[in-house]
């Protein structure tokens, strides 16, 4: 026993997440988790959560999917069930620009890559009947790169993130949809950041058929609960056809423990894998809590209070190059250019959670996931000043502070 050692307690101070997620966890998201008794996971109680949830998440999501439910794990779960039907030799065109568009394409690869393929390498597969379009840096896909990439190639998938936060950019999720219907494709959508953020139903894109997000961005609660997911009949029969070679992930056996059997809401489901009641307490009071606040005010309370961050950020001398609502993507002033990366570590360093992109060029993200009021807005730009200040930079904050206090004057005289 000598050489074992008993750390002291972990004690994580708070902090502001500033980042493009995880976001802030609601309050009332958080009691409910703590305040869930240790059930055992097929307790009555928890099973009528994980129905009720799987019914307030089409409702949150805007669908008649039968296959709608949670995926227990982050948002990176979600996508494995959504990505899980592309088999080996599978045409697939994949719509990259960002990071994690970048990463869903790696998923892609992997999935769509023969025996031999992924022997020759395992950690990069260059599948064959996979094709990327890369779409630079800071700029969206259109629905015209979609439909020129699916006129050319006539894929059985294809994919593309709609809110890449790697860069901040909203893709064109309409013109992929319509060009998905055009050319026989059945579209997957990655709306890990789009989802709970933006106003938009799922059912109003018939070419996408299958739909991931996460559980700590726009639905606002813990990152480790449930990764919402959506499946049209369609891809639900063409996965009965093809099967899939995961069990973990397989959208069919984890809709079974959510009660969805043979495309139908049943009363009792089957067992699939260990549900935690604190998850499901905690996921199901975030979706209520969005229903009750409404995706569509919910969306206006994001672009209300992005346009006052990106006000502030513009009056110290930054550009912006996002257009999410969500997230400020921007270069710093030109005599800070090349200190992205030390500016990030000073203000994590202050309990200030910002992020840089995390490929080529170097930006500084800031995020204002459930940080939608006037005073934490303020903190943010004080916090961001200030940084800038300690680090040699100069900037005006009183006009920083003028630019704010005109847009909320501005804007709350107005309503």
């Amino acid at each position: 026993m000598s050489d074992v050692t008993v750390f002291p307690q972990l004690e994580i101070p708070e902090t502001i997440a500033a980042g493009p997620g995880p976001g802030n966890t609601d309050a009332r998201v958080l009691a409910r988790f703590a305040g869930a008794g240790l059930a055992d996971h097929m307790h009555e109680d928890v099973l009528r959560g994980m129905k009720e949830c799987k019914h307030m998440l089409r409702d949150v999501m805007g669908t008649k999917n039968v296959h709608t439910f949670g995926v227990a794990g982050t948002g990176w779960s979600g996508l494995d069930v959504m990505f899980s039907a592309v088999m080996p030799g599978d045409s697939v065109v994949m719509f990259v620009n960002g990071t994690f568009s970048g990463i869903d394409g790696l998923t892609v690869r992997m999935k769509a890559a023969t025996a031999e393929e992924l022997a020759a390498d395992p950690m990069n597969p260059q599948a064959a009947s996979v094709t990327i379009i890369d779409v630079p840096h800071g700029q969206s896909v259109t629905g015209e790169i979609v439909e020129k990439a699916l006129a050319a190639h006539k894929p059985k998938w294809a994919a593309m993130a709609h809110w890449e936060t790697g860069s901040g950019r909203i893709n064109d999720i309409q013109g992929f949809s319509d060009a998905c219907e055009k050319h026989g494709a059945m579209g997957l959508v990655d709306a890990v950041s789009s989802l709970g953020v933006e106003d938009f139903r799922i059912d109003d894109y018939p070419g996408i058929h299958g739909w991931a997000s996460c559980p700590q961005k726009g639905i606002c609660c813990l990152p480790l609960t449930y990764a919402p997911v959506s499946f049209t009949d369609h891809y639900i029969d063409m996965l009965k056809k093809t099967g899939t070679r995961t069990f973990v992930h397989h959208p069919i056996l984890e809709a079974r423990h959510w009660g969805i059997v043979d495309g139908q809401d049943v009363e009792k489901g089957a067992y699939h894998r260990t549900h935690s009641a604190y998850a499901v307490a905690a996921f199901h009071e975030a979706l209520r809590i969005t229903l009750q606040q409404t995706v569509a005010q919910r969306a206006k309370d994001y672009q209300f209070h992005e346009a006052a961050l990106r006000a502030a950020v513009t009056a110290m001398g930054c550009t912006v190059t996002s257009n999410m609502t969500s997230l400020i993507v921007l270069n710093l002033p030109e005599a800070m250019a090349g200190r992205e990366m030390e500016l990030v570590q000073h203000c994590r360093a202050q309990g200030f959670g910002i992020w840089p992109t995390l490929s080529e060029p170097v930006q500084i993200r800031i995020g204002i996931l459930n940080l939608l009021n006037e005073q934490t807005i303020s903190d943010i730009v004080r916090r961001f000043g200030d940084a800038i200040t300690d680090l040699g930079g100069t900037v005006d904050h009183g006009r920083v502070s003028s630019a704010l206090n005109e847009y909320y004057g501005r804007s709350i005289a107005a309503e």
